[in-house]
């Protein structure tokens, strides 16, 4: 979705000593003028028992698995006074050996295909700054990733949205049709989609590949919670030297805190993307954690199994309270009918149970938990519903 606009007069920053005494605000900055009026990104952060509102993975790190993490954190610290590895070599291997599993039968990824940084976000922070910038415009297909266009305007990259099919689809002839008419420099795709969990067809990104002339980027944060014969984008990269697929470890590792994200794509792009990057940019304390999950990956990966679960428990309920439910390959469930979404949701934190108002009419978006979170989820809409019964929504 496209960033809210609000005014920033009388959001103030600065010490604890500040006593406001001047009337001074960020509007009286010489801010950008592209950013005036712009809010930050953020889901509200309110500490109750059940949080389901910004899809992270409910379930902790398995003990085993910690323990050996916190060892190769201690180790790494041994060496902290020395900056840590810039091209993170061995976290940049142990990435592509945990690839291979989505890869079509006989095909490679190298090292030197792989990129890391501070979470996805950061990621594609870089790739618009080696690939967008001013006079530069990068297409996407609302309602989607809300930091796709902050990250564009934050590199005044200008952002171009462009409408989706029914049902949250892209279809190829859409995806071509939105490419010919605006013509843009990066191409941003997301697959599967948030926030509504739709897939996206294999035949949607190489339709839009063959369209354009620039970068391709599919956002693959969810695709550990994709059908295992769903085919990834990575099966794509042989032969397509514009193609990104961006993926994180914050979702299915569990390892939303640690910030790491990660991207594939042909060693070409990764050289572009060393021009625009900080050096150093990945701490030594995280690429020891990060090559210590990666160890553990089968043990990290078994909590998908339940998650899903529990998504597709959401959508089988949630559709006989009489909302309605759409096809979701993620870690999330959007719903529809909702009478009052914002009632909705205070109602739900009053019930200690916090979801995602995400200002699309009639529906609110709901993360996956654990077993007991969502039957504490799914009973509390059940008195809405009795209080607020489901509404009709639009195909």
């Amino acid at each position: 979705m496209t960033p809210r606009t609000v005014r920033t007069a009388g959001l103030r920053t600065g010490s604890a000593a500040y006593d406001g005494s001047v009337a001074f605000t960020l509007d009286d900055l010489p801010i950008r003028d592209d950013l005036r009026g712009q809010s930050p990104y953020g889901a509200p952060q309110k500490h109750v028992r059940v949080q389901l509102n910004v899809n992270e993975n409910t379930h902790p790190v398995p003990a085993d698995v910690a323990e050996d993490i916190v060892s190769s954190i201690r180790q790494a610290l041994t060496t902290v006074n020395r900056y840590p590895d810039r091209e993170f070599t061995e976290l940049r291997r142990s990435l592509a050996d945990y690839l291979q599993r989505d890869l079509a039968p006989g095909q490679a990824l190298g090292p030197e295909q792989i990129w890391a940084a501070n979470g996805s976000n950061e990621v594609l922070q870089q790739l618009l700054q080696a690939f967008g910038g001013p006079g530069r415009t990068v297409l996407g297909f609302p309602p989607t990733y809300s930091m796709h266009s902050i990250l564009a305007s934050g590199t005044g990259t200008t952002w171009i949205p462009a409408q989706r099919d029914d049902e949250f689809r892209i279809a190829p002839e859409t995806v071509v049709a939105a490419i010919r008419e605006h013509q843009p420099d990066i191409v941003f795709l997301c697959g599967p989609n948030n926030p509504t969990g739709t897939p996206l067809p294999i035949e949607t990104i190489e339709a839009a590949y063959a369209a354009t002339h620039g970068i391709v980027m599919v956002d693959e944060a969810y695709a550990e919670f994709m059908p295992a014969d769903a085919p990834s984008a990575l099966t794509l990269l042989p032969g397509r030297e514009r193609l990104v697929v961006s993926r994180t470890m914050s979702k299915a590792f569990a390892f939303a805190g640690a910030r790491v994200g990660y991207m594939a794509a042909h060693p070409a792009v990764i050289d572009a993307i060393r021009l625009v990057r900080l050096p150093y940019h990945l701490s030594a304390l995280t690429q020891a954690a990060a090559v210590a999950a990666l160890r553990h990956a089968p043990a990290m990966l078994a909590m998908v199994d339940d998650i899903t679960r529990q998504r597709d428990r959401m959508v089988k309920e949630l559709r006989a309270m009489g909302y309605r439910t759409y096809e979701t390959w993620s870690n999330f469930v959007l719903f529809g009918g909702v009478a009052d979404p914002h009632a909705a949701f205070e109602a739900l934190l009053e019930q200690d149970v916090i979801v995602r108002d995400l200002g699309i009419p009639n529906h609110l978006r709901v993360s996956a938990g654990t077993e007991e979170e969502t039957t504490v989820f799914l009973d509390a809409m059940r008195r809405i519903a009795a209080d607020q019964p489901p509404v009709r929504v639009a195909a």
